[in-house]
């Protein structure tokens, strides 16, 4: 059992964080062209923000298989997993209360800037906080994911 729990846990992670990783990470590049570009930039940028927004949905398994896999190994008080999990929550809190409403915010900003702005708030260049935010999700995530994989005092010899 505990086989198809750390499958469907790893395969989950995959699945659901791999897509927002990707997407977060491409839509502040997206952003500083698309005050400058067409309604094409507009719609990529909303494609990459409900990618963002479902998958953040789909990726509460990743959690729920990670208990249950932790539980079933009975690791749920080593140190490498309260770390994770403690990471875990901050990426999500990452995501939930910057990536998301940043993303949120910008297009409703594209959505009634002119065509000759450049986007530029107060010298600030659109995506800035976007980029950087993107990038600490990601961080934490190869973070979780490196702590996995080695698991410190783990019996795999790794």
């Amino acid at each position: 059992m505990t086989k198809l729990l750390l499958s469907l846990h790893v395969v989950a992670a995959v699945v659901a964080v791999g897509p927002v990783a990707v997407a977060a990470s491409m839509f502040p590049r997206i952003l500083r062209r698309a005050h400058a570009i067409s309604d094409e930039s507009a719609t990529t940028l909303r494609v990459l923000h409900r990618i963002c927004r479902v998958y953040a949905g789909v990726g509460m398994a990743v959690p729920v298989f990670g208990f249950a896999t932790a539980s079933s190994m009975g690791v749920l008080g080593d140190a490498w997993l309260i770390v994770s999990i403690v990471l875990t929550a901050v990426a999500a809190a990452v995501l939930i209360l910057m990536v998301l409403p940043g993303q949120r915010a910008a297009l409703d900003l594209i959505q009634v800037a002119s065509p000759g702005q450049t986007g530029a708030v107060d010298g600030i260049p659109p995506g800035a906080g976007l980029a950087m935010s993107a990038g600490v999700f990601n961080l934490l995530w190869v973070t979780v994911t490196i702590l996995m994989i080695v698991r410190p005092g783990s019996s795999t010899g790794a």
